[in-house]
């Protein structure tokens, strides 16, 4: 019966859908903490997390009780009402991060295509108008995220895209400081990239980057999109650096499973916009926010240590596969719970002997495999998934 209903459900969605996903053939029935439940009664446990966002795995009882709580007053305002949970989360989020400046956004995305409108407005005051962003990045799709992005797969005959946009090599001092003029508005950067293949800056990176700025006085802009809500063991990935950027960019984690995203700024910005010269419909929604107020305090109290912790454990065990199966895993990548596993070949091939093994993750940058599980990770549930690569490396 439930193998009927799940074939049902896979040709209404042919159907329906615009064919742009490369689904998994799981239909979803269930999930709970760092595991789904297909239609078929399967069980997985899930390495990718709805994309790096179920930071306290699915269905915590805290976010549960916060949506009930919130959907029992109202769903949905607008910005023209002050409304407490928006209020409360706001001043949570920016004693959490020590940026006294936010605007609520609904997505990644929309946080991108905001600070582009922030950087160009403070560019256009003081006569910059380049804006640098670097190889591997990944900011979203629309066409100002795909304006810094240099990955055809996601670009191809859908330009002209946005002017005044320079691409250079990731983590390289020397190009950067060759791109680097007094018309430089904005640097645009991940410091942990993730679609990019789990790679990190460089110390001595951000040393030239944090020189030049002195040099010509242009904004940092810092997307923690995917490697911020403290994924790496920090609250943002840049923590691990010395550099405070100017702006930061929020999303995925934030909302705990629902859409959520903020531009967080330095005091220096707080007036770039006049009123009207931004805005959003959904953006800080209060049943996001009620959920965000959850996810911010369990980070704070004891999820982030967690991070620590497994994530250590979690490398470490990953160093020992890499030294088992050499000839297979080149290198192993990442901070805490964002980690990744360079492989030399195609990183589709072990995702779907994971599977087989009832584990999902997700491939990167063509031959590295992803690893972004729930922050809530216990380390059994690491075995479990180790146990699974080791079968799934012998396979292939």
């Amino acid at each position: 019966m439930e193998s009927t209903l799940r074939q049902e459900l896979l040709k209404i969605e042919n159907e329906n859908f615009l064919q742009v996903y490369s689904r998994l053939p799981i239909v979803v029935s269930k999930a709970e903490g760092a595991y789904i439940w297909d239609k078929d009664g399967t069980k997985y446990l899930d390495f990718l997390g709805g994309i790096a966002v179920n930071v306290l795995g699915h269905s915590h009882p805290k976010i549960i009780e916060a949506i009930t709580i919130q959907s029992s007053k109202y769903l949905h305002l607008s910005n023209y009402f002050y409304q407490e949970a928006q209020i409360t989360f706001a001043e949570q989020l920016t004693k959490s991060t020590n940026y006294p400046r936010v605007f609520l956004t609904n997505s990644g995305t929309e946080s991108v295509e905001g600070a582009l409108k922030l950087i160009r407005k403070w560019g256009n005051i003081n006569n910059k108008n380049n804006i640098i962003a670097f190889e591997g990045g990944f900011h979203g799709r629309s066409y100002g995220a795909l304006s810094l992005m240099d990955k055809p797969i996601y670009k191809s005959d859908m330009g002209p895209f946005l002017s005044g946009v320079t691409i250079i090599k990731y983590n390289s001092p020397e190009e950067l400081e060759l791109a680097v003029n007094p018309f430089t508005t904005a640097v645009f950067l991940e410091f942990l990239q993730g679609e990019g293949g789990i790679v990190g800056v460089s110390a001595e990176f951000v040393d030239k980057l944090l020189e030049l700025k002195e040099k010509y006085n242009f904004l940092i802009v810092a997307d923690e999109v995917q490697a911020g809500m403290g994924r790496t063991g920090k609250f943002f990935s840049f923590e691990h650096y010395n550099i405070k950027p100017d702006i930061v960019l929020v999303s995925k984690g934030l909302g705990g499973g629902l859409p959520l995203g903020a531009i967080l700024t330095t005091e220096d910005l707080a007036n770039v916009w006049d009123k009207s010269q931004h805005g959003t419909t959904f953006g800080g929604n209060a049943l996001s926010c009620a959920v965000g107020k959850v996810v911010l305090e369990e980070i704070n109290n004891s999820v982030m240590q967690n991070v620590l912790n497994i994530g250590e454990y979690f490398y470490e065990q990953l160093r020992l596969v890499k030294n088992e199966f050499p000839e297979k895993v080149k290198s192993v990548r990442g901070r805490g719970l964002m980690l990744g596993l360079e492989l030399s070949f195609e990183a589709k091939l072990l995702l779907n002997e994971l599977l087989k093994e009832n584990i999902i993750t997700n491939a990167t940058s063509v031959n590295v495999l992803r690893l972004v599980p729930p922050l809530i990770i216990t380390k059994e549930e690491v075995d479990i998934f180790i146990r699974g690569l080791n079968n799934s490396l012998k396979s292939l």
